[in-house]
């Protein structure tokens, strides 16, 4: 039976220690058929998809051109079928939202629109939401496990641990990152003004508060990034933007400040890419934030390297496979949360660490993380799949920054495969700073070929290991890797991505 997409769960904690518990992202089909009925059946199997409960923005539709289609003929389709507005989500002009009359039956408009001969793709506008903590206690002691390494002399002050990212032993060898090396972090908001936090939050220089769009990317005002889910220009709304905001702390809260915690990048340009609010956000959403972080970086030449996207939700998407790939072209990586649902990923695909851009752009460009705990094992509520998930990182009571109440910042513990994403990202912003011309392949190929060897996810991801911060920055970029089909020999392929729903 189709679910709707995840959100943060009301319940309470089943730990009574635990700080909160994020949502679990559910995909939008409890299973998936062969990848190929998406090109035979796809209208009926998005009306069924609706008709069985699909949780979408209600009355709105995505919809995708083919290339052959004019502007004459876009127009003609959208009166023909009765769409009230039509927004672009992307610069062709090719991939629109399309808002509905209330009196339009979805179901059929969809069925419609898939039989057309001028539209490649269309679906609901589906609601993703924020991933939900595991059913792991919660660390609160303040523990930052997931930073150790296994060189007592690095740390004398805490116990080494050989599972944890290595991250000290990198900042021990002099890497700690650098401010022209940017993160997009596609998630909740982040709370920019948390001290441990906002001397590493991107301020933009192209579009000054005027009231004007003064870079001309379709938002007025987007001092530290773009808001997709209120549409306004503030990246940070209250305390129900913990997750974004703990995600952030990760990847690169402040070190050698001595204040609270570190990030994996101690110096790194983080830009806040929020599409997620208390109940979720939309597909839409998250395809315009995922264009805004490749528009900065194609018309401004900003080196942003990775975006990191801890949530998941909803069935393959042709549409969100389009900017995932506009990305990859403009060599930016897409890691991803592998979920936190304990399922095979190469049996029944989720997203969006289930995407591939091996066809659509050359090269692999997602990077897929699953979760271990402090002991080394694979967290029992982390996917993993031999094919689809590509590395395993620290994710079980991973201490990070929290927007408190009052507009107070304070620190938690979380766990989730939402964890483990940026210590990934985290150490791929430290790669780029020590390596300043490698290529997006071939840094995914000196961060998987430098992955620990790890029983307890050997056979369940790619390279049978984990996150080795130190062996993946001793690791110069391969001669002659670039972003041309570049994949690692050892590993086996990713399906071709074109599941039905």
């Amino acid at each position: 039976m189709l679910r709707a997409l995840l959100g943060k769960s009301n319940k309470a904690p089943r730990t009574a220690g635990a700080t909160r518990r994020l949502a679990t992202f559910q995909p939008l089909a409890e299973t998936l058929e062969s990848r190929q009925l998406l090109a035979t059946a796809q209208g009926t199997l998005l009306a069924s998809a609706i008709e069985a409960g699909l949780d979408a923005v209600p009355g709105e539709v995505i919809v995708q051109f083919r290339d052959r289609a004019t502007p004459a003929a876009r127009n003609a389709i959208q009166t023909r079928f009765g769409a009230s507005s039509s927004t672009p989500l992307d610069a062709s002009r090719r991939t629109v939202l399309w808002q509905l009359p209330a009196s339009v039956n979805t179901t059929r408009l969809l069925n419609a629109l898939n039989a057309s001969r001028t539209i490649l793709h269309a679906q609901p506008n589906a609601i993703l939401r924020a991933s939900e903590a595991s059913n792991d206690p919660l660390v609160l002691n303040g523990s930052t496990w997931g930073n150790y390494g296994d060189d007592p002399s690095v740390s004398p002050a805490t116990s080494p641990n050989a599972f944890g990212s290595q991250a000290e032993e990198a900042w021990a060898a002099g890497y700690t990152g650098s401010s022209q090396v940017y993160i997009g972090i596609v998630d909740e908001g982040v709370m920019i003004q948390h001290p441990d936090l906002a001397a590493n939050i991107w301020t933009n220089p192209f579009d000054p508060l005027d009231g004007i769009d003064n870079d001309s990317n379709g938002y007025i005002d987007d001092p530290n990034g773009g808001d997709f889910f209120s549409n306004d220009r503030t990246v940070f709304d209250g305390t129900f933007d913990d997750h974004g905001t703990h995600v952030a702390g990760t990847i690169g809260a402040v070190g050698g400040n001595a204040v609270g915690t570190a990030g994996v990048a101690w110096n790194v340009t983080m830009i806040p890419a929020k599409f997620l609010g208390p109940n979720g956000g939309s597909l839409a959403g998250a395809i315009r934030a995922l264009d805004y972080l490749t528009d900065l970086k194609l018309r401004h030449g900003l080196r942003i390297v990775a975006t990191n996207n801890s949530w998941s939700g909803g069935s393959f998407s042709p549409a969100m496979q389009a900017a995932i790939t506009r990305g990859a072209k403009a060599d930016i990586l897409f890691v991803a949360a592998a979920g936190n649902n304990g399922a095979n990923l190469d049996r029944t695909p989720r997203y969006p660490a289930a995407y591939t851009t091996v066809a659509s752009a050359g090269y692999e460009a997602v990077i897929s993380v699953a979760a271990i705990t402090s002991t080394g094992a694979r967290a029992s509520y982390s996917n993993y799949g031999a094919t689809t998930v590509d590395i395993a990182a620290p994710g079980t009571g991973i201490l990070s920054t929290l927007p408190g109440p009052n507009n107070s910042s304070t620190y938690g513990s979380y766990s989730g495969t939402s964890m483990a994403a940026p210590h990934v990202t985290g150490a791929i912003a430290l790669y780029a700073s020590a390596y300043p011309t490698a290529s997006a392949a071939q840094i995914r190929q000196a961060l998987l070929d430098s992955a620990a060897p790890t029983p307890s996810v050997n056979g369940l991801v790619a390279t049978n290991g984990r996150l080795d911060v130190g062996q993946f920055l001793s690791k110069a970029p391969a001669s002659g890797s670039t972003n041309a089909g570049q994949r690692l020999a050892a590993l086996p392929a990713r399906p071709a991505t074109s599941p039905s729903v």
